[in-house]
C-alpha cells in the first residue's frame, strides 16, 4: 500500500487472522479477471470465472446452499471431478482468498504442470509442510489434537493449521470441511469465526501463499463498527491516524488570500473523520 493509496478502515487489527472478511469480493477476483478469465453471474448475484482452458473455475457465492463463499477447483479433465478444490467460508479475511488468487493466477501462466501439481510424497516427503514453513517462523508452534492430525498453533492459540494424515474420500473432501488441510480462527473448532480448507492434491505452493499472508504481521485496516464480536477482547485494535499534510508555506498562505474575499482571513482546514466512510454493501442472505 503506498501513502498515496487511500485507507479502508478506521482501525488497524492485530492479529490479521482476527480481521474478518471486507465484505467485498474483487480484490481477490482482480488476479485472475486481469489474466482475462471469463466472468459471468446469476440472477442471485453470484459469481463465476473461469479459466480460457476451462480447467480452473472459481465461484464466488453469497448466495450459495452454504457459508462456502469462495470455492476454486482445478481440473486435469474439464468434464471430470476436480483434480482438487479449496473454500474459503464467508468471513475469511478477503486479503487472505486475494494471496491464493494471486499465485493461482501466477501458476496458471506457468501452465498445467504448475496449477496442477499434485505434491509428491515419493520424491519429498517433506513437501506438504513446505507450507508451514512460514507460520513455524512466525512463532506458530507444532500440536496434535486428536488421532491422525498434525496442527500448527499461533502464539495465542487462535489460529490453527492443520494437516490430516490416512487417506481421505475425494467427495468428501469436496463437500465437507474433513480435507487434508483445514485452516480455522476462533477458540472451538466447531464454531470457528473463519475457516478455509484444501484437498489433497492442490499444489502446496498455493496453500503457502495463505500461511504467508496468515502470519504476516502486518495489521489489516477494518471499519470498527464492522470488527465482529469475537474480535472484541481477542485482537488489538488500534486507530488509524490519517497522514498530516504539510504545513502551509508563506507562498501558499498569499495565494490562499488572494482568491478569498478580504473579510476572510483564515484558511479553511477540513477535518479528517472516521465517520466518513464508503457506503456499505447489502447484507447477506
Amino acid at each position: 500500500m503506498t501513502d498515496a493509496e487511500p485507507i479502508d478502515g478506521d482501525v488497524y487489527v492485530s492479529p490479521r487472522y482476527l480481521a474478518g472478511t471486507t465484505g467485498t469480493g474483487g480484490p481477490a477476483l482482480a488476479p485472475l479477471l486481469d489474466l482475462g478469465w471469463e466472468l459471468r453471474h446469476d440472477d442471485l448475484g453470484n459469481v463465476y470465472v473461469t479459466a480460457p482452458d476451462r480447467r480452473v473455475r472459481l465461484g464466488y457465492l453469497p448466495e450459495g446452499e452454504d457459508d462456502g463463499l469462495w470455492r476454486i477447483n482445478a481440473y486435469k479433465d474439464p468434464f471430470g471431478p476436480p483434480t482438487w478444490s479449496v473454500c474459503f467460508n464467508d468471513s475469511t479475511p478477503t486479503e487472505f482468498v486475494r494471496a491464493f488468487t494471486t499465485v493461482l493466477a501466477t501458476a496458471y501462466e506457468q501452465g498445467p504442470d504448475a496449477y496442477l501439481a499434485r505434491p509428491d510424497p515419493l520424491t519429498d516427503e517433506h513437501e506438504p509442510f513446505l507450507a508451514v514453513a512460514p507460520l513455524l517462523k512466525q512463532g506458530w508452534e507444532m500440536d496434535r489434537p486428536r488421532r491422525g492430525v498434525f496442527a500448527i498453533q499461533a502464539p495465542d492459540k487462535l489460529a490453527s493449521l492443520e494437516f490430516t494424515t490416512g487417506s481421505l474420500d475425494p467427495e468428501t473432501e469436496l463437500t465437507t470441511r474433513t480435507a487434508r488441510w483445514q485452516l480455522w480462527v476462533g477458540t472451538s473448532i466447531d464454531r470457528p469465526a473463519w475457516y478455509a480448507t484444501a484437498s489433497t492434491d492442490t499444489p502446496v505452493a498455493l496453500i503457502k501463499a495463505v500461511t504467508q499472508c496468515v502470519c504476516d504481521p502486518t495489521p489489516l485496516p477494518r471499519w470498527r463498527e464492522e470488527t465482529y464480536s469475537y474480535v472484541q477482547g481477542l485482537a488489538q485494535l488500534t486507530p488509524v491516524i490519517p497522514p498530516r499534510s504539510p504545513a502551509p508555506t508563506p507562498l501558499d498562505l498569499q495565494r490562499a488570500a488572494s482568491r478569498r474575499p478580504a473579510a476572510l482571513t483564515t484558511l479553511s482546514v477540513p477535518r479528517w473523520s472516521t465517520t466518513s466512510r464508503p457506503a456499505l454493501p447489502g447484507p447477506r442472505r
